[in-house]
């Protein structure tokens, strides 16, 4: 069974501007997160992803739809029962929400406090977050006194505080620089590997789901438009919401603007070549080309990485007779995706 299930989910708001009528932020959105995943849920501002944590952890009832989380219906509860819940799922921010007047050991044992912990067991809790998290040395500190890494490391802490099986991370590396961001989303892995977390990572960037994700769902105007393993989703992104956010990491076939500054850079015809992890590889290619007498010279594109399998588009600018130059890329194109951007503009 998923850990977290959501069946035909809907949430709707009154409108702002209309009274009687209602503005939809979460639309028909069916997902499930298996225990273990690091799951992943991008889109642009307004694409309805923070509403759908809320919807998760409960702060905001659902209008439509079914949600378990740990084999519990949250959809059927009363709020007193979902206090329960809600100690099994923690929560970081791209704020970080601590308490200013309250020192980093404090922060940490805020929620310990709030189930009723004993000082002996918060005492020894808070000493195995703050080494895990690596701000032993901080714990008298106060938030005021970290860094933006820091703060979210205390962030990380908190949550994990009461021992959730569930992480949740809404925009958690937005406010930090690319560095932290690196730092952060490695500890984070830890969590995960290191402790069985289930963690669901709400975000824009589609480095930090790249980085850490194992599944994606991208959301456009509160619908999950595609969903799955990461790698296979973002090497061949179907709808264009997917494929601008892959364009924002690896360029893909150039647009009708960028092949106008490459034909006045580069001679030659412009064809892309798309690769995918297991097929053949860029080697192969140059090979292919240099033993049919062909010169050529990389214009566009690149390879990128998700976990350890590479995807990615190289666009060359390649010099000989045409005839050749098609033969060539016939034999090519039994194994590898081919795009002729200039004999497809001929047509």
């Amino acid at each position: 069974m998923p850990i977290v299930s959501l069946e035909n989910v809907s949430k709707r708001y009154p409108s702002p501007q209309r009274a009687g009528d209602q503005v939809t932020a979460v639309d028909d959105v069916t997902l499930h997160i298996e225990k273990g995943d690091v799951y992943g849920i991008i889109g642009y501002s307004g694409a309805g992803k923070s509403t759908l944590v809320r919807l998760i952890n409960a702060l905001e009832p659902a209008t439509e739809g079914r949600i378990t989380v740990d084999d519990v219906e949250v959809t059927a509860l009363s709020e007193r029962e979902l206090r329960a819940v809600r100690t099994g799922i923690g929560m970081i921010f791209q704020q970080f929400n601590l308490f200013s007047a309250k020192t980093v050991r404090a922060n940490i044992a805020y929620p310990l406090k709030l189930a009723g912990w004993s000082k002996a067991d918060i005492d020894a809790r808070v000493a195995e977050l703050l080494s895990f998290v690596g701000l032993s040395d901080k714990a008298r500190s106060y938030p005021e006194q970290l860094s933006g890494g820091q703060k979210q490391r205390v962030g990380i802490a908190r949550a994990l505080a009461t021992r959730p099986a569930i992480l949740l991370a809404d925009e958690a590396t937005s406010a930090l620089d690319p560095e932290t961001t690196h730092e952060v989303l490695a500890l984070l892995k830890r969590v995960n590997e290191e402790q069985g977390v289930t963690i669901v990572v709400i975000t824009h960037e589609m480095d930090v789901i790249q980085t850490i994700a194992t599944k994606v769902a991208v959301m456009d105007r509160g619908r999950v438009i595609e969903q799955g393993d990461v790698f296979e989703v973002f090497s061949a992104p179907r709808h264009p919401a997917s494929q601008r956010f892959v364009g924002t990491v690896v360029k893909g076939i150039p647009s009708p603007a960028e092949r106008a500054v490459l034909r006045e850079r580069h001679r030659g015809r412009l064809v892309t070549f798309s690769f995918r992890d297991g097929g053949p590889s860029q080697a192969q290619l140059f090979v292919d080309l240099a033993e049919a007498g062909l010169e050529f010279e990389l214009v566009f594109g690149g390879i990128n990485d998700i976990r350890g399998r590479a995807f990615g588009h190289l666009t060359l600018a390649i010099r000989g007779e045409h005839k050749r130059i098609d033969d060539v890329l016939v034999g090519i194109g039994r194994t590898v995706d081919v795009t002729d951007i200039d004999r497809e503009e001929e047509r």
